[in-house]
């Protein structure tokens, strides 16, 4: 656990600084060694905590305590997600997205948690809903002011977020798990401006 994190902790109350470390300790190991390859005692031992009592305390399981990591990871990309608000809603909508591909390529944390176990540990099905409650509201919010605005032409917009979602966590997909992961993501992003810029009213 960093200094920060230590410190962070220690101005919480005893159970939610136990709490704190387990998720900091779990998720420092899990984006260097794995979920499936990180154990339980590493992960207590990391945190300071004393024994597994104080993981199962607060958490049901290793599974447990990797979705509260997921949803960590999730707030913290949403938070680093930054935009213009002077663009247009598709220039805003196509930086996000852009952005979240960035991070498929240069973030350890998104690629190991959210991209390589997070479908493994989670399941598919799971790990779809967890996507879709993260990034769909936004991506319908985003189309519906380009709609507004006349960037893209009036249509339902709920089909077209539920493809837009699917598309770029393919591409983030596509990123994390390919072998040159430069070049995965040079290609992605090109594909993703093809792919919005077709959206655009003429």
């Amino acid at each position: 656990m960093s200094r920060s994190d230590r410190e962070g902790a220690e101005r919480l109350p005893r159970g939610e600084a136990t709490k704190a470390a387990l998720i900091s300790a779990a998720r420092e190991l899990f984006v260097s060694k794995g979920y499936f390859a990180t154990g339980t005692e590493e992960i207590v031992a990391k945190a300071n905590v004393g024994t597994r009592g104080a993981l199962y305390h607060h958490f049901a399981d290793k599974e447990d305590l990797f979705r509260a990591v997921f949803d960590q990871v999730q707030a913290d990309l949403a938070a680093a997600t930054t935009v213009n608000e002077r663009d247009d809603a598709l220039d805003l909508l196509t930086a996000a997205l852009q952005q979240f591909l960035d991070a498929s390529a240069d973030n350890a944390d998104v690629q190991q948690i959210l991209l390589v176990d997070g479908p493994a540990v989670l399941g598919w099905d799971q790990w779809r809903s967890l996507e879709a409650e993260y990034g769909l509201g936004v991506i319908t919010a985003m189309l519906d002011a380009a709609v507004a605005q006349k960037a893209i032409p009036r249509q339902p917009t709920a089909p077209l977020a539920h493809m837009l979602l699917a598309a770029v966590d393919e591409a983030a997909l596509y990123i994390a798990n390919a072998p040159d992961r430069r070049q995965a993501h040079t290609q992605a992003r090109q594909s993703l401006m093809r792919l919005l810029g077709g959206l655009r009213a003429q």
